[in-house]
């Protein structure tokens, strides 16, 4: 094996040019191989960094409460005891949030809309604060200060909000200002509250159309609900892919605890107000979903791009070898009498065989590794770069004006081994001719 990787390795010395052109082609896919998985990635990390922290745990136990058949309240009672069983049975459980949910309209002197407030406890949300960045003044009206709108940690004051930019600016407001909140409570009244605007923060693409961000007990305020209920327990884990799998264990763990659990759908909470108000139930019902279900309505964007990444691969991959087969055909071609000679002085076709194998293996070896290494530095540049998204749909999609590329070890190795084994696998055909040819008729071969 030894003096066939020696030999191997002579022959692509001896054909440079050849090599040096296939070799580059092998190295351009594998690092475009290489940023579009990064890209991809990079997207799949930003979408669920940011909707886990706006919207969604990696686990979530929600909740719906009907006092008639025709109610639908995103609300569940003695969260202290639904808390204390989703602490004890959650493996690899980081930390927890409670979270309350609204729907309300918000009204300023020159405008009104709906809204979702969260009402939240600012002091726990550390994920949150990761990802809401407050806008310079300078950025929200002429003539302003570079300093920041607002302070985060006011949001611990009773009667405060955080809104977003565009919100602030449709309404019309800005830090200082108030806004007032009505929705319907459960006895049927409307209900109000007057909130005063503490920070204004940088938009987060699609969700900031209606989030919007309150004190939980602003949110008990505007329902007239008890303290001891909530929307939903919003569950961080150390590892977010094993999310569905904790989903189905903490299911079973509620039924076992006896709580009725509603089926489980891949949707978010306010897309199945209509359905639960169909319901001819009364009373409570966990509903516990993984974060990809509370953002399925844009997640479909990275969905899409992992298929156009799997046929471009597909494209390339098929280029490189085609292009690897034609090359070592070619190859036999101008080594027919050299591979005669060596057929008479002993190679076995088995070793004319792995001979030409071999050669494309090392060729494919070390061009993917080359292009894999290229690959990646490019990528952490693209990132380190914070490339800005000016793609209004993409960065409405992404909750994020910053373009997020992300490439893991994984991702290289297996571009390495992928293409390696493709260059290999291409240079069967070739190597079996060359195998096939009679000593004699070789040796007499001139090309």
């Amino acid at each position: 094996m030894r003096a066939t990787l020696i030999i191997a390795f002579q022959n692509l010395l001896q054909a440079r040019r050849r090599t040096l052109l296939l070799g580059l082609a092998i190295v351009l896919v594998t690092m475009l191989l290489i940023v579009l998985g990064a890209v991809s990635h990079g997207f799949q990390e930003t979408l669920q960094r940011n909707a886990t922290a706006l919207v969604s745990g990696h686990v979530n136990v929600g909740g719906w409460y009907k006092n008639k058949e025709t109610d639908a309240w995103p609300m569940v009672a003695n969260v202290d005891e639904i808390e204390r069983i989703a602490r004890e049975n959650t493996p690899g459980l980081d930390f927890m949030v409670a979270r309350d949910r609204a729907w309300a309209k918000a009204i300023s002197r020159d405008e009104s809309f709906y809204v979702s407030p969260s009402g939240i406890d600012i002091a726990a949300e550390q994920r949150l604060r990761d990802v809401l960045h407050l806008v310079p003044e300078s950025a929200y009206k002429d003539g302003g200060r570079d300093a920041v709108l607002g302070d985060l940690d006011r949001l611990a004051e009773p009667h405060t909000a955080l809104i977003f930019e565009s919100q602030a600016r449709r309404l019309g407001v800005t830090v200082g200002d108030y806004v007032t909140l009505t929705a319907p409570t459960g006895s049927g009244r409307t209900n109000s509250i007057d909130v005063t605007v503490v920070a204004v923060a940088r938009d987060a693409g699609f969700l900031s159309q209606w989030n919007f961000f309150v004190p939980s007990a602003d949110i008990h305020e505007l329902y007239q609900t008890d303290d001891d209920t909530t929307s939903v327990v919003m569950l961080y884990l150390d590892d977010p892919s094993r999310a569905e799998e904790v989903m189905g264990h903490l299911r079973e763990v509620f039924a076992a605890n006896g709580y009725t659990l509603m089926d489980h759908e891949p949707a978010p909470f306010f897309f199945k107000f209509e359905r639960v108000a169909g319901e001819d139930w009364t009373g409570q019902k966990l509903d516990i979903t993984v974060w990809t279900d509370e953002v399925v309505y844009i997640s479909w964007v990275t969905t899409m791009l992992d298929g156009i990444t799997a046929v471009l691969i597909g494209i390339l991959m098929a280029i490189i070898a085609i292009g690897i087969m034609n090359a070592m055909l070619m190859s036999v071609r101008k080594r027919t009498a050299e591979i005669g000679t060596a057929r008479a002085i002993g190679m076995t076709r088995s070793g004319v065989l792995l001979m030409f194998v071999t050669e494309a293996l090392l060729l494919g070896f070390f061009a993917t590794v080359l292009g894999a290494a290229l690959g990646a530095g490019l990528a952490a540049g693209l990132d380190a770069a914070q490339v800005p998204l000016t793609n209004t749909f993409l960065s409405s999609i992404l909750l994020s004006d910053t373009l997020h590329v992300s490439v893991t070890t994984e991702q290289l190795l297996e571009a390495v081994v992928l293409f390696t084994l493709i260059t290999g696998l291409s240079a069967i055909s070739p190597a079996i001719r060359a195998a096939r040819l009679q000593p004699v008729n070789a040796i007499q071969h001139t090309s």
